[in-house]
């Protein structure tokens, strides 16, 4: 049997090094971008793990945890022997009720998510938090971090409300529990990924303690970085 070809050549285009600190999470977003593009069609081979993380700037094994994400959400497929390699399977269903968001609803809430929860955990980190605050922050922390799966996400959001709360601001709590309900509607249309909630739980590790050690400009920069997270994992399932 002849071996699939490999994409087509335009599929550098867009498997070109990451821009930030995630890279689990860029790395499945560049995949997706491949695949949801039509650069590399139904049925064809993705180019070598060696040549896909050399393109992308990134480590086999981070490369690897990728392609295991996508293989289990149903993107691609892995094939073995001297014909091998892993293989489009094509377009999945958009998990989740109701129509798809469009490319412009999905960056509305990533903007809003922005803005407000990274500066919401600046305004954290600036204030004098009283003891029963600063336990409250650590009990959401350990909450999130030992979440089954399908517990995770109402963990997460909790935590991220908790960080709003210690702003001190109820406005800013009102504002960033209304992205949350608006992201949480876009994450429940994508599969839970074992190495991102690894990724993320960690981010979280940094960001709770970048605000109780009351450094504002560490909390804005690791909440940044776990929002650009999440944003590039969206933008590659839905965009």
């Amino acid at each position: 049997m002849t071996a699939a070809p490999e994409g087509p050549r335009a599929v550098p285009v867009v498997l070109r090094p990451l821009r930030t600190g995630n890279a689990f999470e860029e790395t499945v977003e560049r995949l997706l971008q491949t695949v949801r593009l039509g650069l590399v069609p139904p049925g064809q081979r993705l180019p070598a793990e060696r040549d896909l993380a050399l393109q992308l700037g990134v480590s086999r094994t981070t490369l690897r945890e990728a392609l295991a994400a996508l293989h289990a959400a149903g993107w691609v497929e892995v094939r073995r022997g001297r014909s091998g390699g892993t293989f489009v399977r094509g377009p999945s269903p958009v998990p989740g009720p109701g129509p798809a968001p469009s490319p412009a609803e999905v960056e509305d809430v990533l903007a809003l998510r922005r803005v407000v929860e990274v500066g919401a955990v600046e305004v954290a980190a600036g204030r004098e938090l009283s003891a029963a605050r600063r336990r409250d922050l650590g009990t959401h922390l350990r909450a999130v971090v030992a979440a089954p799966a399908q517990e995770h996400r109402r963990c997460d959001s909790r935590l991220h409300l908790a960080l709003a709360e210690a702003s001190g601001s109820p406005s800013l709590v009102a504002v960033v529990a209304d992205a949350r309900t608006r992201l949480n509607d876009l994450l429940d249309r994508i599969p839970l990924l074992a190495a991102n909630l690894q990724h993320s739980n960690a981010q979280h590790r940094r960001i709770v303690a970048a605000v109780l050690a009351g450094d504002p400009d560490r909390a804005r920069a690791e909440m940044l970085r776990h929002v650009e997270g999440s944003a590039a994992l969206l933008r590659g399932f839905l965009s």
